[in-house]
């Protein structure tokens, strides 16, 4: 049998790092990844290079739309586990949280998908004395309850009908573009079949009003409250809709690049603070901007 190295000689694994490859593992992403965990994307992809010189095996599989664990990461990644959640209770059994509260805190379903789980999963871990409640509805209703004080920190998407833009700081900004399923003919269809969320909805006004000055004939052929019921409908090639780019994965794909469906823009995310921050709703509304910074 060979022989073990002494503890001395044993590579350490660093709990930073672990956490990042937990992170990609869970996303799926190197991209959404970095924007968990603040930090570049090129230095979250040093980060696992030096872990896999580490322990001398590769630990994903990269291809061009999806990332996934090799034999030996989903081996890691059980142990990459187990070492986070103790390290968690080794420093909350010595460590009290500097900073304590709670958070109310809001968002519409369709705001920052690949963003908020992860940002809100590292917020946890590193401010455990902040209790954070997130409730989910549309963009106008965050705003209400934001002033009525039923939440201190809300996202809100621009553009919405009877909504007041005036307020808040942006903090993203993407293209809004045309998606449909890949090799799907929903698009070459006339009128053109179209899934929107409701009337008041930023997205389907930009589309309606592109379509109308373009002189192009659609119809809507599929409404959803939620952005899974217009994927949903993408993806059974039922209609096309306006979407973000960072949405647009497989099997859908972007199809504004035909010259029959006219640019849709941008849309822009917005964040509101309640005019009496406490120090937790300071810290969580620092996250937030920093996690949509690094976002692409």
């Amino acid at each position: 049998m060979p022989e073990s190295l002494p503890h001395s000689a044993m590579p350490t694994l660093e709990i930073d790092v672990l956490r990042t490859f937990v992170c990609i593992a869970e996303s799926g992403s190197f991209t959404r990844t970095a924007g968990q965990v603040f930090r570049t994307t090129s230095a979250v992809s040093m980060q696992i290079k030096r872990l896999e010189t580490l322990l001398g095996c590769m630990l994903f599989v990269r291809e061009a739309r999806r990332i996934s664990l090799t034999p030996e990461g989903e081996r890691l990644l059980g142990y990459a586990r187990r070492l986070l959640k103790l390290n968690e209770e080794a420093v909350s059994a010595f460590v009290r949280p500097s900073v304590c509260g709670q958070v109310r805190f809001g968002t519409p379903a369709d705001i920052g998908t690949h963003v908020l789980p992860g940002l809100l999963s590292l917020f946890a871990r590193t401010h455990p004395g902040i209790e954070v409640n997130v409730s989910v509805g549309r963009s106008v209703d965050m705003i209400e309850r934001i002033d009525a004080g039923e939440l201190d920190v809300a996202l809100v998407s621009v553009g919405n009908l009877g909504q007041d833009d005036s307020r808040g700081e942006v903090i993203f900004s993407e293209p809004l573009v045309w998606a449909g399923r890949a090799g799907g003919i929903a698009a070459e269809r006339d009128p053109l079949p179209l899934a929107l969320a409701s009337p008041e909805c930023a997205w389907r006004r930009q589309a309606l009003d592109v379509l109308d000055r373009a002189g192009r004939s659609y119809r809507i052929a599929y409404s959803s409250e939620q952005c899974a019921g217009q994927e949903a409908a993408m993806v059974a090639d039922l209609a096309i809709a306006p979407y973000p780019l960072s949405l647009v994965r497989a099997p859908l794909k972007r199809l504004d690049e035909c010259a029959a469906l006219p640019p849709l823009g941008n849309y822009q995310i917005k964040l509101l603070c309640t005019p009496q921050c406490s120090e937790p709703v300071e810290v969580l509304a620092r996250h937030v901007v920093a996690a949509f910074a690094t976002h692409h």
